[in-house]
């Protein structure tokens, strides 16, 4: 009895052992086929700076190189742009121009002017008694019948000629000593003026061969060398903001729940061997990637997007460069 007895703990014990083992290999396979939760990853990016010249030219010389880091308004590169240095000079000379006759109008006619219109007005009255005594002459002839009427007609006609050449010499006389009317003076104003103009677009245009950083940054890329010649608009060098950088995730709409606008990820950047770097969600694109989305048939029924997440650092990373892995390793709520 004591014997059969035991046997039968003996079974029990190896078929619970059996079952144990059994169910210890099912769950084993059951977690082998089911696929573990991909992580949250996401990529770094930053802001980049495609730094052009405005007017076109040859590269005379290139001040950086890549890794330098530049301050705002830093000469990068200097372009030889000969057709700009012949255009100041010509305009320059137009504006020196415009302002010496500027000058002169203000200033009245000159001493020289004033004298010729003076001689000129003294001659004219001359004249003028000259052509008054003869026709006096005449017209006492004339009255006592001892001249024809032609010769007084000749004589009044003289006469009228005179008065109003003196007239027109007494007016440019009075104008050279009153100096220019003011339409003039305003005339010759607005001539400097345009000349000076003409003198500071040109002085701007020159000012563009000397193409300076916009920002600080890093040069990443320079794309022209001494000796070539660049277009307008062209990219010479690329500058990356270290000031500027976020992380973008590409999270599926069934995962996107927990994040909202101000959530904190807790990451790793395994570049850099760094833990636990705290981001915060910025910015949430408010339609789906149609771009990049696959189509896969979920359980639920309904194809599953993605959607573009960006998240800053919480604290400045010089080190995170564009193209850096970041795994997200929890997801806390923000405020």
């Amino acid at each position: 009895m004591t014997k059969s007895k035991n046997v039968s703990v003996k079974t029990i014990a190896v078929a619970l052992v059996g079952a144990g083992l059994l169910a210890f290999i099912g769950i084993g396979l059951w977690k082998a086929a089911t696929p573990a939760p991909a992580p949250l990853q996401g990529q770094v990016d930053a802001r980049t700076i495609e730094v052009a010249p405005k007017i076109p030219g040859r590269i005379e010389k290139v001040l950086v190189k890549e890794g330098d880091t530049v301050e705002a308004g830093a000469v990068m590169v200097k372009i030889d742009i000969p057709e700009i240095s012949a255009k100041l000079g010509q305009v320059t000379a137009q504006e020196q121009a415009a302002q010496a006759k500027a000058r002169l109008v203000e200033e009245g006619a000159r001493k020289e002017k004033i004298r010729e219109a003076k001689s000129m007005f003294e001659s004219a009255k001359g004249a003028l008694q000259l052509a008054e005594k003869t026709f006096s002459r005449v017209n006492a002839l004339y009255k006592e019948g001892l001249v024809s009427a032609q010769k007084f007609d000749e004589a009044k006609a003289a006469l009228d000629t005179a008065r109003g050449l003196t007239r027109a010499a007494q007016s440019v006389y009075d104008m050279a000593l009153t100096g220019s009317r003011e339409d003039e003076k305003r005339a010759a104003e607005a001539l400097a003026r345009q000349a000076a103009s003409g003198v500071a677009e040109v002085q701007s245009l020159a000012s563009e061969s000397l193409v300076r950083a916009p920002r600080q940054g890093e040069v990443t890329r320079v794309v022209l060398h001494e000796g070539e010649v660049t277009p307008a608009g062209f990219p010479l060098v690329t500058l990356l903001d270290h000031s500027d950088k976020w992380v973008v995730f590409n999270i599926r709409e069934d995962e996107l729940a927990n994040i909202k606008v101000g959530t904190e990820l807790k990451a790793k950047v395994p570049a850099l061997g760094a833990d636990n770097v705290a981001f915060t969600v910025y910015w949430i694109n408010p339609r789906a990637d149609y771009a990049t989305w696959r189509s896969t048939r979920q359980s639920t029924g309904y194809d599953v997007r993605t959607f573009e997440v960006r998240a800053r650092p919480l604290e400045p990373m010089r080190d995170l460069r564009p193209g850096m892995s970041v795994i997200v390793d929890r997801v806390t709520r923000g405020s």
